[in-house]
């Protein structure tokens, strides 16, 4: 069945959030070690990170959860000092992949229809579309607020988006960077995956679990359709 739609993740597949990320992270860290954190940076990053694994990306009380782990507690001067940090890279720091907007418009040029499922929550995601100025590219925009606080891989997001676009799974094709989410979430469904590689920052816990094609620029995306189209 040829394909009628692309449906992307987000952060990390469109927009370049693990940079941003990085840089507030580093800054937030350093801060906190300023304010009396008593761990070398290079562990304390280890550990945030970690937790951003265990607890996805989009977790908002993960500094509570990291001091909680290294120093027992909270300490109410340190997580401020890490908040404020990171609050103050974060702003400058947003921006999508090279070649996003070019490639969205020629897949607009092709007549397909274009989605967004994150797992960000509603005002988080449509700030994010409209600072990179690509809100408009989308018929179909879902977020975490939209599939009633399910996060992938659970189905419910990606019914959301199949419903509203109304077509059927075997009609469209899944983007993103996340293979124990993203990728897993969309096969159960029978929707073709496709890993963007460049945005990856965790492997794929199920070594068995392999996506349909695998991308290293999302400009690579219009040849993987032009072999479904």
């Amino acid at each position: 069945m040829p394909v009628k739609a692309v449906m992307f993740d987000l952060d990390n597949t469109l927009i370049d959030f693990l940079k941003m990320k990085r840089m507030s992270v580093e800054a937030a860290i350093t801060a906190m070690i300023d304010a009396g954190l008593p761990m070398k940076k290079e562990k304390a990053m280890r550990v945030l990170w970690d937790l951003y694994d265990d607890y996805g990306i989009e977790y908002g009380k993960i500094f509570q959860k990291f001091l909680k782990k290294t120093m027992g507690a909270i300490d109410w001067k340190v997580l401020a000092s890490g908040v404020v940090a990171y609050r103050s890279v974060k702003a400058g720091f947003l921006e999508p992949y090279p070649h996003v907007i070019p490639t969205l418009l020629k897949l607009k040029e092709r007549g397909l229809k274009l989605g967004v499922v994150s797992d960000a929550p509603r005002m988080k995601a449509w700030l994010r579309l409209a600072s990179m100025k690509i809100a408009d590219f989308f018929d179909v925009v879902v977020t975490l607020n939209d599939a009633d606080g399910h996060a992938k891989p659970h189905p419910l997001p990606y019914e959301v988006a199949l419903r509203k676009l109304g077509l059927k799974p075997e009609e469209v094709v899944f983007v993103g960077d996340n293979p124990n989410r993203d990728i897993l979430g969309a096969k159960r469904l029978g929707i073709r995956t496709v890993l963007a590689k460049y945005g990856e920052w965790t492997k794929a816990k199920d070594r068995s679990l392999r996506p349909d094609h695998e991308i290293d620029d999302v400009k690579e995306l219009l040849k993987v359709l032009e072999m479904l189209l």
